[in-house]
């Protein structure tokens, strides 16, 4: 491979359209999709969901999500597919102008290398219990260090690479953990009838605590965990649609990636930690000293406790479906994160190339551990969520309602501007009115997101902030940009 070729691999287009002789069908794209979505804390949700809700209600508001969350995905990958852009250089184009889109990749951003993080963080400490290692500086130093170099080496060289990663490991994760999963119901010696029909797991006053006294807040309590990585998983759809060759290729894609994250790893979640919570309980008791209620609350208490359970169940096999489901997705969490930090530096002038930003976006994710991050996920989810969907409803306004209303589909003549203060404003109505006006008038905040930014930018756009493009065809090719 000349230096010019494999300078093109790396680059992977991140800034300019994906020529068509590079397109690729749904199979190669719902690797990708599907990959970042089987992760242990899209596990730990499924346990969370299934232990407040019941495992019917569960399943229930994860067929929902899958429904939505697929739709959204499809219609945002549509986009990337006609584009040919990812998601954050597509906002440029739809919805937020060309500084506007700072914005969106910052949070996009943000929210992946936060995703980045976390599981490093789920990885280090799935380390330290299956081999028995102290928390240390040294300790720290190599297993971030070695997983670090791990995800920018795999990164780097483009698409092609990190589709074939996702598919091996995909498929050996599923093998693993449908594995455990039957191992694990036959040690527990309870019936798939039972395993199949429990409900909610937390006493009264937890729930009630938690604002849940109904079978209707239940439903909506997991609707709302759920949909935040839903909106966010809209926003990677357009990242790999971009690389599809019709519209349903991503199209099946998004509903692939929604339903293994949303129905198989809820539905798998919740049943290993129903039926194997006698195991984990009794494992905390005997070898840590702890009570048997303390014990039931650290085997729940956070999402790192998934990978300790597993590690339990399984020994070496739970060790090796732990790093399976990490090690797929970190490496389409830093590919997304690179695409997100290209863009946004490349808003602001400064453009030395994709793999600048695969390095850095693994060090902004190491400075992030420095936080409270795994602390924090319950708290964040929901709030990522409602952004992200107002960046997905926005994109979707723009495209499907202002620019055919205005007969201005034509990217070549109507490009963009420096600032869409339509998307912009949108975005924050959106937020403040689903989050903290109508939540408790409409408590499933992604809805309030999506009808509000579905309503309010055509609004802004088409009679109050007029496009003004400051940037044509020629102009847009010069940014890198088809």
């Amino acid at each position: 491979m000349s230096e010019k070729d494999m300078q093109s691999v790396i680059e992977d287009h991140a800034l300019e359209s994906v020529p068509e002789s590079e397109r690729q069908g749904w199979l190669s794209l719902s690797w990708n999709t599907a990959g970042i979505a089987t992760t242990l804390i899209q596990l730990f949700f499924g346990a969370l969901v299934t232990f407040v809700a019941g495992i019917k209600i569960g399943i229930i508001a994860g067929l929902i999500v899958t429904v939505v969350g697929g739709a959204l995905g499809w219609a945002v990958g549509h986009i990337a597919f006609k584009s040919g852009l990812s998601s954050t250089v597509m906002s440029r184009i739809y919805g937020f102008g060309i500084k506007g889109s700072i914005i969106a990749s910052a949070i996009y951003g943000f929210m992946i290398l936060g995703f980045l993080a976390i599981e490093n963080a789920l990885l280090y400490k799935g380390f330290l219990f299956f081999f028995a290692i102290e928390d240390t500086l040294t300790a720290k130093i190599v297993i971030y260090g070695i997983l670090t170099i791990l995800w920018i080496v795999i990164t780097t060289f483009g698409f092609k690479l990190v589709a074939k990663v996702s598919s091996y490991s995909l498929i050996a994760f599923f093998a693993v953990l449908l594995y455990m999963l039957f191992d694990i119901i036959a040690v527990s010696g309870q019936s798939w009838s039972s395993v199949l029909s429990f409900g909610a797991q937390f006493p009264p006053e937890v729930l009630a605590s938690m604002g849940v006294t109904s079978d209707t807040d239940k439903l909506i309590f997991g609707i709302n965990v759920l949909i935040g990585s839903a909106g966010a998983l809209a926003l990677v759809d357009a990242d790999f649609g971009r690389y599809a060759k019709r519209s349903r290729d991503i199209g099946i894609a998004a509903f692939l990636g929604n339903i293994a994250m949303d129905i198989c790893m809820l539905t798998i979640g919740g049943l290993v930690m129903f039926a194997g919570m006698p195991t984990i309980t009794e494992y905390y008791m005997k070898v840590q000293g702890m009570d048997a209620a303390t014990a039931a609350q650290t085997a729940l208490q956070s999402p790192d406790s998934i990978a300790a359970a597993f590690i339990i169940f399984g020994g070496i096999i739970g060790f090796i479906l732990m790093v399976l489901a990490q090690f797929k997705a970190q490496v389409l969490n830093t590919y997304s994160g690179s695409l997100a930090l290209s863009n946004l530096f490349a808003s602001l002038n400064w453009k030395p190339g994709r793999f600048v930003f695969v390095v850095m976006g693994n060090v902004i994710g190491l400075i992030m551990l420095y936080g409270q991050i795994l602390a924090l996920v319950n708290a964040w989810i929901t709030i990522l969520g409602v952004i992200t969907t107002c960046f997905a409803g926005i994109m979707i306004a723009d495209y499907f309602i202002v620019r055919p209303k205005l007969g201005q589909q034509d990217t070549a003549k109507f490009g963009a501007e420096e600032i869409n203060w339509s998307g912009v404003l949108s975005t924050i109505i959106g937020v403040i009115l689903a989050h903290y006006v109508l939540n408790t008038v409409v408590p499933i905040e992604f809805f309030t997101s999506l009808v509000v930014s579905g309503i309010v930018y055509p609004i802004l756009r088409l009679y109050v902030f007029k496009p003004k493009y400051a940037v044509d065809g020629p102009n847009l090719r010069s940014l890198n940009m088809k």
